[in-house]
């Protein structure tokens, strides 16, 4: 009975994190060469954006860069048309910047043997709520990429997170 007290207390102070049935986006990554290569899932949960990853085909054993970009643009093979990382609120580029970080910076990701990433991110600067200025639904949409580098996630303005190498436009 006290172990069930105790749990009972344990959880009352976690924050609460639920999903919104509502609020979904999607996108589909693409790699340099244009083919499909993996799709994201975004769902609107009460703490933030929840990002589910599943890519493949990229380079095996490796971190990598994750950000959302400020146009809705996958242009391969640079990706340039993307625009820079989504930065509403105009801050210095880094998790780790005590001026930022942009709304796009997320944790790095890594892949396994075969390439393969397989990983659920919780962005909590952005929404999926139309007319915020977070909003990842902005005139000209958004989209996410995978850099070929790791972030160091503090350098303005990219992190060193180098080429671009998987792209997706987020769709509702």
């Amino acid at each position: 009975m006290r172990a069930l007290k105790l749990l009972t207390a344990a959880l009352a102070v976690l924050p609460t994190f639920t999903l919104s049935q509502e609020l979904k986006a999607s996108a589909e990554l693409i790699n340099q060469k244009g083919e499909k290569v993996g799709k994201a899932e975004l769902i609107q949960t009460n703490s933030g954006v929840l990002i589910k990853l599943d890519v493949k085909g990229l380079p095996p054993n490796a971190e990598l860069a994750l950000h959302i970009h400020e146009l809705g643009k996958c242009d391969p093979p640079d990706f340039m048309s993307a625009k820079g990382h989504f930065n509403p609120f105009n801050k210095k580029h880094g998790l780790l910047n005590p001026e930022g970080p942009h709304a796009g910076d997320m944790p790095n990701v890594f892949t396994d043997a075969n390439g393969n990433l397989r990983v659920h991110v919780l962005n909590t600067f952005v929404t999926l709520e139309r007319g915020k200025p977070n909003s990842l639904f902005k005139e000209g949409g958004t989209s996410i990429m995978i850099h070929q580098h790791p972030d160091d996630h503090k350098t303005d303005p990219a992190g060193h997170a180098g080429p671009r190498i998987a792209c997706g436009v987020i769709k509702q």
